[in-house]
């Protein structure tokens, strides 16, 4: 009786200390658990987890050539004419650029005997949306865009003692940009809608509308 009683005892406690370490270890294990999913992620996991680096404003600078070309009525008073176009652009957002240009195009008044020489001067600013990237390589890159704006035409003639006419223009482009490791090349046409007056002698203000076609290069930091 007695070794038996010993034994249950014996029993009993050999089963409460199993049952005791059975939950010290789960217990340490549900708190290794807790710790590991809070824990802030490592590095590398954070960086990959960042898609989007954040855009920083800032500036582009391009010389376009290009050709201006009359069209509608505007044909039959100037000729078409080569163009040279300064251009700034501010990039606010990856999407939203603000543009100022300055075009010269040396034309000829064809609507005047002997077709005296024409410097044609168009200063304007406005924005452009840029679309995401069509190609978005490292090697190439394609980016499509379009804008609006607004600003003046002024016609002076070379040679001649007749004074300068100046006539507000609004326009709208659409283009490119196609992008070579770090070289830019930028393809644009303008549709400009301006007022005209007469060049020579006096006469009512009419509309003109011409195209203009333009290309440059730029080049960014890797």
């Amino acid at each position: 009786m007695f070794g038996s009683g010993r034994l249950a005892t014996v029993g009993n406690t050999t089963l409460a200390t199993y049952r005791d370490r059975t939950m010290r270890s789960l217990l340490i294990a549900a708190a290794l658990g807790s710790t590991a999913a809070i824990a802030p992620l490592p590095a590398q996991a954070t960086t990959e987890t960042q898609t989007t680096p954040e855009h920083k404003p800032g500036w582009e600078l391009l010389v376009s050539s290009g050709v201006v070309v009359p069209t509608g009525a505007q044909r039959t008073r100037v000729a078409q004419g080569k163009l040279t176009a300064a251009q700034v652009l501010y990039v606010v957002r990856p999407a939203i650029a603000v543009t100022a240009s300055l075009g010269w195009a040396r034309t000829r008044d064809i609507a005047t005997v002997n077709d005296p020489k024409l410097d044609a001067f168009t200063y304007d600013v406005g924005a452009e949306l840029r679309a995401p990237k069509l190609i978005g390589g490292s090697a190439i890159s394609l980016s499509p865009f379009a804008g609006i704006g607004a600003g003046g035409r002024s016609y002076n003639y070379r040679s001649l003692s007749a004074p300068a006419t100046s006539n507000v223009a609004g326009y709208g482009s659409v283009g490119g940009e196609l992008g070579v490791g770090r070289i830019r090349l930028r393809l644009e046409a303008r549709d400009y809608l301006t007022g005209f007056r007469p060049l020579a002698g006096e006469g009512a203000a009419r509309s003109g509308n011409d195209v203009v076609l333009m290309g440059g290069l730029r080049f960014v930091r890797r």
